[in-house]
C-alpha cells in the first residue's frame, strides 16, 4: 500500500517531465551539434566537393603541399563525417597507386572519409578488374580526376626490372607483376639513364595514365573535359607529388 502524498506524486511526475524533457533536448542539440560542428569547421571540411577536373586536382595538390611542409589539416577524419557519409558517397577523385606502405595516397594528399576512390597494386600494374575499378568512380559517381601514382625506390619494380633484364622469372605468382610490367621495361631500356627502376616506374605511370584515357568508357569524358588522367610520381625522400603529365588546364 502506498504511503506517498499527492504532493510528493506531484514531484516526481514534474521530475520524470523534467528528464524526459531534458532528454528530448539533448536528443536535439546532439543532432543540431553534428550540423553544428561540421558546418563551424575548417576551410577544408566545409568547402564544397570539387566537380571539375581543374578543381579536384587544385585541392589534391594543396593537401599534398601540406603533406610536405607539415601543416596538415587531417580533414574530414571524424565520426560526424563517418554519419554523413553512411548512406552515400561522392569522391572528387581516384588514386591507383603501389601497395607500398610508405605511400598511402589519403596521407600523401591530406584528404579525409569520403574524398578518394584508391586502387592500390604492386607496381601500379593493371588487369581488367582493376581498370574497371579505377573507371567506377568517373563512370557511376561523376569522379572527375584519375591520378596513377608512382612512386620512388618501388620494390615491385626494382625485382621485375633485374628479372627481366636478367631473363629469369619471379617466383611463383609474382611473376604476373613483371609481365604486367614488360612495356614499361621495354620503354625504360630505350632510354639512356643513371637509375633505369627509376625511369621505368615513371614509364609504367605514364603509360598507364594513357592507356585510361583512351579506355572505352572513360575516352568520352576526357574529351568532353569530364574527366581528367593525371600520372604522378612520389618522392620518398620529401614527400612531395611530381606531376609528370596529364595536369588539367
Amino acid at each position: 500500500m502506498s504511503t506517498r502524498t499527492d504532493g510528493q506524486e506531484r514531484r516526481t511526475l514534474l521530475t520524470g517531465a523534467g528528464v524526459l524533457a531534458a532528454a528530448w533536448l539533448t536528443g536535439c542539440s546532439s543532432a543540431e551539434a553534428v550540423n553544428t560542428r561540421y558546418a563551424a569547421g575548417s576551410a577544408a571540411l566545409t568547402a564544397p566537393s570539387p566537380a571539375t577536373p581543374k578543381a579536384a586536382y587544385d585541392r589534391l595538390i594543396e593537401g599534398n603541399r601540406r603533406w610536405v611542409t607539415n601543416t596538415l589539416q587531417h580533414p574530414d577524419r571524424d565520426p560526424t563525417r563517418r554519419e554523413l557519409l553512411a548512406t552515400s558517397q561522392q569522391p572528387y577523385g581516384a588514386v591507383l597507386s603501389c601497395i607500398d606502405s610508405r605511400v598511402p595516397p589519403e596521407l600523401v594528399f591530406d584528404t579525409g572519409l569520403g574524398d578518394l576512390f584508391v586502387m592500390r597494386s604492386g607496381g601500379v600494374t593493371v588487369a581488367p578488374v582493376i581498370t574497371a575499378s579505377v573507371a567506377y568512380g568517373p563512370m557511376i559517381s561523376g569522379t572527375p580526376l584519375i591520378i596513377v601514382l608512382g612512386h620512388q625506390r618501388c620494390g615491385a619494380i626494382s625485382a621485375a626490372y633485374k628479372a627481366l633484364r636478367e631473363d629469369r622469372p619471379l617466383p611463383g605468382s609474382l611473376q604476373a607483376i613483371a609481365d604486367a610490367l614488360r612495356p614499361a621495361y621495354e620503354q625504360s631500356a630505350r632510354q639512356s639513364s643513371a637509375d633505369p627502376a627509376e625511369t621505368m616506374a615513371k614509364a609504367q605511370v605514364e603509360l598507364i595514365a594513357n592507356a585510361l584515357r583512351d579506355n572505352a568508357d572513360l575516352a568520352p569524358l576526357v574529351s568532353k573535359g569530364a574527366l581528367a588522367v593525371v600520372s604522378a610520381y612520389y618522392s620518398l625522400s620529401t614527400g612531395q607529388v611530381e606531376i609528370l603529365n596529364g595536369a588539367p588546364a
